[in-house]
């Protein structure tokens, strides 16, 4: 084989692969040998059809097989010969007319990985913001439970803003019963907003035993689309109005809960509560860590991979944006911050390297246990009869087994990072520490109060986006093997393979979705 190396500027490298056409020709025979004893031929024993017609019957699926194992072949040896680290799959062209018998030419274009000097972890220092769980924020906590669990008490009267009517209804539609808008004994809370609009204001004011017949439109987006947009006609009943019952903190509550005590009740929030702080202080450690990494290394990264990565933070903004009550203005907005958008990809793709180097320095790993774990987690997404499926795809798909195991490979390195840092505590409040993780990353500080919230919710999307996304596929191993383009039949994965997740269940036509 011939390897000649036609273009090494910065990180692109490209060469002209020669196959001699004897290595192809040795492994079609070995092919036809191999397929031989499997041929079934009228006129012949099985086992014994002569190679000449086993080529002549299966020569072109044999070729092909040959073809692309040679070229697998080539690529392994050309990333082992020139020490090749690629950062995403090359690019391999097989030369126009080429034909069996022939030297087979390729041209391999790809980008490699930089070269990068285990950073030195001396002088890391990071403020550790913590936030106390005070005995106010507990009490609240167990009045939101409360508020979630309202008991209603029977009443005399009308219903009224925050009772609790029990109905029957039964929707009409030109005057004929419509699928899914009947219900018996149904509770409906007044100014809850649950009901489609304009239902639960029509029924303010009924008393038990009252019946009446309400006219309501569907919204013009609503799911079903025989009654998107339509006008409709509701028949109630109302069986009992109920009022909102106080509810007492006490160990009666805690134990209507499934608990011993109210004290019981008490700690496991508070312990909730404190989980919950603690995830946000590790949040603002990991931002000021990677901040600090990222001032202090700057190098060539792979356009390829800066464009894959662009591309998922795109696709991720144009989907929120789509589901904002304006999205061509939505979209608008965050195509004027594109070649933004394009450094935090940059960005994303410098740590990403950088702290994979640090992990492969270290000796940081994601163990064969950690990632059955992972694999076992995802597959719950999935119905149960698809789960297995699921985790026998990710076993196949290297690719999709890197994208499960980066984030955990990341939280690993960033771990004993912090580990390593000097750090130091300070005690804030939680929209202290709040304003620390939505801060962009250039010092500017997040929107405040007075300021629309559209503004600080945006920004603290664009702190989310900009994080380090490390795959050790991507950033600790070399590619092993090339897709290359004339190996048509040679897929990764089948897309029909995947399982699919369950449908929602229906909701009753009268509830909004």
């Amino acid at each position: 084989m011939q390897i000649v190396e036609t273009t090494n500027e910065g990180l692109k490298r490209s060469y002209t692969v020669t196959i001699p056409a004897q290595t192809i020709t040795s492994k079609i025979e070995a092919e036809v040998k191999k397929a031989a004893p499997q041929v079934r031929m009228p006129g012949f024993r099985p086992g014994k059809v002569p190679s000449n017609l086993v080529k002549k019957l299966h020569g072109p699926a044999i070729h092909q097989e040959a073809l692309n194992t040679s070229i697998r072949e080539a690529m392994d040896k050309l990333v082992s010969e020139k020490a090749l680290r690629p950062a995403m799959n090359p690019d391999v062209a097989l030369a126009e007319g080429y034909e069996e018998g022939k030297d087979a030419e390729l041209t391999v274009s790809l980008e490699v990985l930089p070269q990068i000097a285990a950073p030195s972890l001396d002088g890391l220092k990071l403020e550790r913001l913590t936030v106390p769980v005070l005995d106010e924020a507990v009490t609240e906590a167990v009045k939101r439970i409360a508020d979630q669990q309202q008991r209603y008490e029977t009443k005399d009267g009308v219903a009224e803003d925050g009772d609790q009517v029990i109905i029957d209804f039964t929707g009409k539609l030109d005057g004929v019963e419509f699928e899914g808008g009947k219900a018996e004994k149904a509770p409906l809370v007044i100014g809850a907003g649950r009901f489609i609009p304009g239902f639960e204001e029509q029924v303010a004011g009924i008393k038990a035993g009252e019946e009446r017949t309400i006219t309501v439109t569907f919204p013009e987006d609503y799911q079903a689309e025989n009654l998107a947009g339509k006008e409709t006609t509701f028949d109630i009943v109302a069986h009992e109005v109920k009022a909102p019952a106080e509810s007492k903190l006490d160990d009666d509550f805690a134990k209507e809960l499934g608990l011993e005590s109210y004290e019981q009740l008490q700690g496991l929030l508070r312990g909730q509560l404190e989980q919950e702080t603690a995830g946000l202080t590790r949040t603002a450690m990991k931002r000021q860590l990677l901040d600090q990494l990222a001032a202090g290394h700057d190098f060539d990264v792979p356009p390829t991979m800066v464009e894959a990565e662009f591309e998922q933070i795109w696709q991720q903004l144009s989907q929120e944006a789509e589901r904002e009550e304006d999205p061509a203005a939505a979209l608008a907005e965050i195509e004027a911050e594109k070649d933004d958008y394009r450094k935090i990809a940059e960005r994303r793709v410098r740590l990403g390297l950088l702290l994979s180097e640090i992990g492969q320095a270290n000796g940081v790993e994601v163990s064969a246990q950690e990632m059955s774990m992972l694999v076992s987690q995802a597959a719950q997404q999935y119905r149960a009869e698809d789960r297995q499926r699921f985790m026998e795809y990710v076993r196949q798909d290297p690719m999709m087994a890197a994208q499960l195991r980066a984030p955990l490979y990341e939280d690993k390195v960033v771990d004993f990072l912090i580990e390593k840092a000097e750090v130091t505590e300070r005690e804030v409040t939680r929209d202290e520490l709040q304003a620390a993780i939505e801060a962009d990353a250039d010092g500017e500080k997040p929107a405040t109060e007075d300021k629309p919230k559209k503004a600080a919710a945006k920004k603290a999307k664009k702190a989310d986006a900009d994080d380090a996304d490390v795959s050790e596929e991507k950033a600790e191993k070399p590619a092993k093997k090339a897709a290359a383009k004339a190996d048509d039949a040679a897929v990764e994965g089948d897309a029909e393979a995947k399982p699919k997740k369950a449908p929602a269940k229906k909701k009753a036509a009268a509830t909004e979705e």
